[in-house]
């Protein structure tokens, strides 16, 4: 069985992009995509420790006669042919019920908002609350579609950041690109290393990583610009803090901040599955 990643699709010049870089994520990894046409501005996923309600914008409910038309012209171009998910049961009768047994999910930087209020730096709640419950990483898009062609880590030491290693080592190994460390030093190295070694990562990453980039000076968010601008950036959602609700680790909101990247976010209850 296919590892599988979950699109919301919104019928707008904005929503073809976000597609088109689902799109090129599974074709790179050789994923299922399955696409969800809303016809309600909210719905409902059940994790395994929390239930999130999901409220869209009501651009999500453009032109329902042509979206899949359109989300099925966009697979096809690159060979892919997306199922399509229709809900079975429904928590109300405008509230449907998501299964959440994806792989990932694609997800713009909000999908509450109006598009013309999203920006770079602004990530919406609900989003936050997906990542922070999910057990799938959430492909956050870049503003407009951009192939990548290596893969960045961006490793502090928490068990978030773990999981983001594991699953750039997993997706550079599945699409043959590259894979890049970035490590900015608060610690002793030796911190970081054994970190990586008492995770069992040591060797895959010796195999798979063709640079690794550990700074210790200067500031996190200029350092930043040494990541490949087309690259798939990996990040852990949060540091060595308590969990907050709102808030990822502060080198996550510097990351997703600053850069344009397609960002690829690891929760504390996700894990990557590619078989």
């Amino acid at each position: 069985m296919f590892a599988n990643l979950f699109h919301v699709f919104r019928n707008t010049p904005l929503g073809r992009e976000t597609l088109m870089q689902s799109i090129y994520f599974c074709r790179t990894l050789d994923l299922e995509l399955t696409i969800y046409i809303p016809d309600a501005i909210r719905f409902m996923m059940y994790f395994d420790h929390e239930a999130v309600q999901i409220d869209l914008d009501r651009s999500y409910l453009n032109d329902p006669e042509t979206a899949a038309e359109r989300a099925r012209a966009l697979a096809a171009e690159a060979g892919l042919k997306p199922h399509f998910l229709y809900p079975k049961n429904r928590t109300a009768s405008d509230l449907p019920d998501i299964p959440t047994y994806f792989d990932f999910m694609s997800c713009p930087r909000s999908i509450s908002d109006l598009s013309s209020k999203i920006g770079l730096g602004y990530i919406g709640p609900k989003v936050r609350r997906i990542i922070r419950t999910a057990s799938f990483p959430v492909l956050m898009t870049s503003p407009v579609f951009k192939p990548w062609k290596s893969v960045s880590v961006l490793f502090g030491g928490s068990e978030s950041a773990l999981n983001a290693l594991r699953s750039g080592i997993q997706i550079s190994k599945r699409s043959g690109y590259p894979l890049d460390l970035f490590v900015q030093l608060e610690r002793d190295e030796a911190y970081y290393e054994s970190r990586i070694r008492d995770a069992g990562l040591e060797d895959a990453l010796n195999r798979h990583c063709r640079r690794q980039y550990r700074f210790a000076n200067g500031d996190f968010s200029h350092n930043l610009y040494a990541l490949p601008h087309d690259s798939l950036a990996l990040s852990g959602a949060y540091g060595h803090g308590l969990i907050n609700n709102l808030f990822f680790g502060s080198k996550m909101e510097t990351a997703q901040n600053t850069l344009t990247n397609n960002m690829l976010v690891s929760g504390p209850q996700a894990t990557v599955h590619l078989n």
